[in-house]
């Protein structure tokens, strides 16, 4: 049996945290030998010190990026006692889909869309900042896979458009991303009575709003004008809505190549 992956240990290690964290005070309390337990026998652990610490590792990154720490409370601070704090809390609320798990976020976004390989470098390069607490560098990388995204899509168009025989805007080859995706939304909007239903209500309601949080949030890392340009708060959002906006981008795609004409 092939050996697990970060991503796998580091989303075991969730799942068991999450089984195992109190529910009321009567519960009693997360402890560091419960869940490390439940761990080794999630992964068959037997005599390999490579995985085991490996595991360790993974373990001690959740207290180091916040979403563990030590104690129960004031009387029990220490270990093995410990406890999920709020940041915890927010990704074990969603954890299927969390960028705290990649593994679970990245099974989710298959089951969405597509992506190509440069759009996933960007993708997998920013979830690997962001469980390491390096949200100025995930907003980054979460920005790029986005523009990469709709530079696909817009590639797609100018493709499209030229088999038919049909002009070209100016603005669609412009080197600014947001000239790029004012012109994709004009063009989208102007042909809204083509789109299906569903297709068209999902772009209207959410191209902008996903594209313009994405983008605000990447200038601001890029450009920055503070200390602290980017919260933990801030690059969440960002993942959170990256699957739904290439879900999105998919089903333009789609028109693009079967109803466009």
């Amino acid at each position: 049996m092939s050996k697990p992956t970060l991503q796998e240990i580091r989303q075991v290690l969730l799942e068991e945290i999450q089984a195992a964290q109190p529910r009321t005070p009567l519960d009693g309390s997360l402890q560091q030998d419960t869940v490390l337990t439940r761990v080794s026998r999630r992964l068959n652990i037997i005599n390999d010190i490579e995985l085991e610490q490996a595991v360790l590792a993974e373990w001690f990154g959740l207290f180091n990026t916040g979403y563990l720490s030590w104690g129960h409370n004031l009387s029990n601070t220490s270990p093995p006692f410990c406890h999920v704090t709020g940041r915890g809390k927010s990704a074990l609320a969603s954890l299927s889909r969390d960028p705290a798990n990649p593994a679970g976020y990245l099974a989710y976004l298959h089951s969405l869309a597509p992506l190509t390989p440069v759009a996933m470098s960007y993708l997998v390069e920013g979830l690997n900042c962001y469980v390491g607490g390096h949200y100025k560098a995930a907003a980054v990388m979460i920005g790029g896979a986005t523009e990469s995204m709709v530079l696909e899509l817009r590639d797609h168009l100018i493709q499209r458009l030229g088999e038919l025989g049909q002009p070209i805007a100016p603005k669609l080859n412009d080197w600014r991303i947001k000239s790029v995706l004012d012109e994709l939304q004009q063009f989208v909007d102007g042909r809204k009575t083509t789109l299906p239903r569903e297709l068209r209500e999902e772009f209207s309601a959410y191209w902008p709003a996903f594209t313009q949080q994405i983008r605000a949030v990447r200038n601001d890392a890029g450009h920055p004008s503070s200390v602290d340009p980017v919260s933990p708060e801030a690059a969440h959002a960002s993942f959170l809505v990256f699957p739904l906006l290439a879900q999105l981008a998919t089903g333009v795609h789609e028109w693009i190549a079967k109803q466009l004409g």
